[in-house]
């Protein structure tokens, strides 16, 4: 491990003895063990991966607050987290931005909760508007949930061929009618990067949020030569849809999407889409698919619920310092309604160019 910084506080759990249990704040040169303990932690996933925080940070112009819970040199836990900049002048501490999962990964309850509380700490001591661990599980360490959304993960069948035959009826329908009536085709290509960036451009317009900027996705590409790749299908020689995934250990994570107007109704492109990932997903060796997080009660959540797989609660933890209510910038709240009609009517070159700016306060 790298020396400590000047800046660093250190937080010893048990007195200072031999293996003491030590908190304090990852350094870059922490980045290697950090990684590598992710990549064998039971509770690690792709978010808490250095090379994302890294991504939002050098894109978004946020702050690296993570913490990494050591015991003589051996990482034993780690804790991403992102200090984000609010519209109005507020920050908050969230673990991960721009992620759908994050909170800690570690070997025990003990380092779990020492680094829940130093983040806890750190939050009050620089008066942020919240802590945020977006957990897969329920940490049950006091803070508040923030009950909204739901993740559909399953094991993928062990032949490409099953993938198909284990979905709902009518699901296998519209996927065996884009292939064979529509001649969809899946191709599989880093350089389908400006697609995606198109198509997921019109499709945020269409649901009135602003979209990412093309060059985080580049980033993304550039920090994560073997662990994203992009898919595009095609309806002729029209792309009608694009997917970014992450691979990390067996699992493949579909997490941004875009597709042409009306690509469902003209040639069940969804249906297809995440058929033909998944039976990609299965002939290049991984075990696990993960279909990302949906809001319930909403058209995302309905769709993947027909695919076959199985809603899983999401135990976001929010601990209020100086916020005077739960986060509430989402599409369930009503009060959020004139602001997607106002973006949806937007010309499409306008929409783009300001998506770079408004994204930035909504990791």
């Amino acid at each position: 491990m790298g020396p400590k910084s000047d800046t660093s506080s250190d937080a010893t759990v048990d007195g200072g003895s031999p293996g003491a249990l030590v908190v304090r704040a990852a350094l870059p040169e922490d980045a290697g063990a950090v990684d590598a303990f992710v990549l064998s932690a039971e509770h690690g996933t792709f978010f808490h991966l250095t090379g994302w925080t890294r991504a939002v940070v050098e894109e978004f112009g946020h702050r690296d607050r993570s913490l990494v819970a050591l015991r003589g040199d051996d990482v034993v836990g780690v804790l991403p987290l992102t200090e984000c900049a609010g519209l109005l002048g507020g920050r908050a501490l969230i673990s991960n931005a721009y992620a759908v999962y994050g909170g800690p990964a570690a070997v025990d309850r003990e380092v779990e909760l020492a680094l829940v509380r130093a983040a806890e700490e750190l939050a009050v001591s620089e008066q942020v508007g919240r802590l945020e661990l977006r957990c897969q599980r329920d940490i049950d360490v006091g803070f508040e949930r923030l009950d909204l959304h739901a993740t559909f993960i399953r094991e993928l069948p062990g032949s490409p061929d099953e993938v198909l035959k284990r979905m709902p009826k009518k699901a296998r329908a519209d996927a065996r009618k884009a292939r064979q009536q529509h001649g969809l085709t899946l191709r599989e290509g880093r350089w389908y990067v400006g697609d995606l960036v198109r198509l997921f451009h019109e499709n945020k317009q269409t649901l009135g949020s602003p979209a990412l900027p093309a060059t985080f996705f580049a980033r993304l590409l550039a920090i994560f030569p073997e662990r994203a790749t992009i898919h595009l299908t095609k309806l002729g020689d029209e792309p009608v849809m694009a997917v970014m995934s992450f691979l990390f250990r067996d699992q493949v994570l579909a997490y941004y999407s875009g597709s042409a107007a009306h690509a469902d109704r003209r040639c069940k492109a969804s249906a297809f889409t995440y058929m033909a990932l998944q039976e990609w997903s299965v002939a290049a060796g991984y075990r696990v698919f993960d279909f990302g997080r949906s809001r319930k009660e909403s058209g995302a959540f309905a769709f993947k619920a027909r695919q076959g797989f199985e809603p899983a609660e999401l135990y976001y933890q929010i601990r209020r310092v100086r916020d005077q209510a739960l986060p509430s910038l989402n599409p369930s709240n009503p009060k959020t309604l004139i602001l997607q009609r106002t973006w949806r009517s937007l010309p499409a070159g306008l929409a783009t160019r300001l998506s770079g700016r408004a994204s930035r306060y909504l990791p």
